[in-house]
């Protein structure tokens, strides 16, 4: 097996992604753009997506980052434009789609419109979350279009499915998909019901932070190879494991926290950048089979799909927005709402490499052994609605967002909210310090008895002092002085233990121990004030 074209894919990926966090084009949309431009550049591998690692070795573990970093609460607060989306949405487009296909391809079968309009139906997680990172939506925008992400993709195959049956001729009824759709949602949430407590469990008992951050790793293939083995929805599995676990995080020792932040931030980036990389080089793949739709027919089909995947979102959007809102108690429970929340979620529903990896699952043939009928034009057609919706829609939000002036957050309240619980929490911590210093088993030197409540005492300030002045010659405020002090002054012990084992009088394994104290303490400076 020659591992080099994998190599060169990750290795470029992340060395453009790196770069596009020194631009002002958003990495994604970078990553598709030079995707498309190293397609053609001559000795370039054919990278195809396959679904069978897209869909089992990719989509669990993005999944599960963007899981584990939303929030249950905000979530379930907006679990009805959540739901509205990310079933009811997917549904509609796949029947708006499919028929607005059906309509303007000439000889395209109905249920072959249908398995296209499911394939391009679901934005894709990845983008979503990519794209609300780089723009900074207000939160609860951010919530749904991260919730959506998360749910629509399971909404999503389990349409593809049924509109393959009927397609390749083995019989699909509206009954049959209702039921193989909630045989699967139902299925997938149970299995990840199942399996979150004992996986958490396991998490807080096992000592080894290594092993733990192992299992870490495992956890969504488990969630998603346990579900889709009894034919449940992978997707549902590991999201409602990734939300219970992200929500009792903080059970686990702080080791695993801060490995697992490091290492799960490490591999969503590898594996967010090869994916947008992946969505660019697939045009000499869709390209070389399209046959008889080279051409104008092909771009105007092309353009007609895409139009009508972006109208049919602002179509839904909307309606699912405000029609609830005319139960009073909706209204009370929600407030004021304005049409610009609702037309950027519409503007927001970049599609992905998902859709494109359902796309390359579609089979050859049908029973009897005919070809799939304009399979060739489905795989065209998802690839350019994937890359107008990442192009255009993605290009266009930053500035979009810009223009309509949502109101910037409350930086002083939410400050001021820090504050208070800090306040509350440091009042509970000297209590539990007075009450394990009365025992004479718990007694320590007046000096490191000090240091104690000196510690406590700076972490209680420091979120304080953030709402007082800047220094007016550095315009650092006084928790910004001190983080820098604390550095200068730890980097200084640095240079001199480097000194020391550079003159053989301490050796290199005194060394790592001595720096990895000094890294303890200068990420206990930092985490003190940040």
């Amino acid at each position: 097996m020659d591992v080099m074209p994998l190599l060169l894919l990750v290795a470029g990926s992340a060395a453009i992604a790196a770069a596009g966090r020194r631009v002002p084009v958003p990495a994604p949309l970078l990553l598709v753009a030079v995707g498309l431009a190293v397609s053609y550049v001559p000795g370039v591998p054919d990278y195809t997506l396959d679904p069978h690692i897209v869909l089992p070795l990719l989509l669990p573990p993005l999944l599960h980052t963007a899981a584990t970093d939303s929030s249950y609460l905000d979530l379930r607060a907006q679990l009805r434009p959540v739901a509205l989306l990310s079933v009811g949405y997917v549904l509609f487009a796949t029947f708006v789609v499919g028929c607005a296909a059906y309509l303007i391809v000439p000889g395209l079968p109905l249920t072959a419109a249908l398995v296209l309009g499911a394939v391009v139906a679901p934005p894709d997680a990845v983008a979503a979350t990519a794209v609300a990172r780089r723009v900074g939506l207000p939160s609860r925008i951010t919530t749904i279009l991260q919730g959506e992400s998360l749910v629509n993709d399971a909404t999503a195959i389990t349409a593809f499915r049924v509109a393959l049956a009927a397609a390749v001729g083995e019989g699909a009824t509206w009954a049959g998909g209702i039921t193989e759709f909630l045989i699967a949602a139902i299925g997938g949430v149970g299995v990840g019901l199942v399996l979150m407590v004992p996986l958490h469990w396991l998490r807080t008992h096992v000592k080894e932070a290594l092993l733990k951050n192992t299992l870490s790793l495992l956890i969504p293939f488990v969630a998603y190879a346990v579900a889709e083995q009894v034919h449940a929805s992978g997707v549902l599995a590991v999201v409602v494991v990734a939300l219970y676990l992200g929500h009792r995080a903080w059970e686990v020792d702080f080791a695993t926290r801060l490995q697992e932040e490091a290492v799960w931030k490490m591999v969503a980036f590898v594996l967010e950048s090869a994916v947008f990389a992946l969505i660019g080089l697939q045009l000499p793949v869709v390209l070389k089979g399209l046959g008889e739709y080279e051409g104008a027919d092909a771009a105007w089909y092309a353009v007609a799909v895409f139009l009508v995947v972006a109208v049919a979102r602002f179509v839904w959007v909307y309606p699912a927005t405000f029609l609830p809102r005319l139960s009073a108690r909706v209204r009370a429970r929600e407030g004021d709402l304005s049409w610009k929340g609702p037309f950027v979620i519409g503007w927001a529903g970049m599609r992905g490499v998902v859709s494109l990896a359902i796309a390359f699952s579609i089979p050859l043939t049908v029973h009897g052994g005919e070809p799939f009928p304009e399979r060739n034009l489905i795989l065209f057609l998802t690839f350019t609605t994937v890359i107008g919706t990442l192009v255009v829609q993605g290009v266009t939000l930053p500035p979009l967002i810009r223009l309509l002036r949502f109101p910037a957050r409350d930086v002083q309240a939410e400050t001021l909210a820090e504050a208070n619980a800090q306040a509350q929490a440091s009042r509970a911590a000297e209590q539990r310090l007075d009450d394990l210093l009365a025992d004479e088993r718990n007694a320590l030197p007046a000096p490191l008895a000090d240091r104690l409540r000196t510690v406590l005492e700076r972490r209680r300030n420091a979120v304080w002092e953030r709402l007082g002045q800047v220094n007016p010659v550095t315009g650092e405020t006084v928790d910004d002085t001190y983080r820098r002090l604390s550095r200068e002054m730890i980097g200084a012990e640095r240079e001199v233990f480097v000194r020391l084992r550079d003159g053989r009088y301490i050796d290199d394994e005194m060394l790592r121990t001595l720096l990895r104290r000094l890294d303890l303490e200068e990420a206990a400076a930092y985490r003190e004030t940040a």
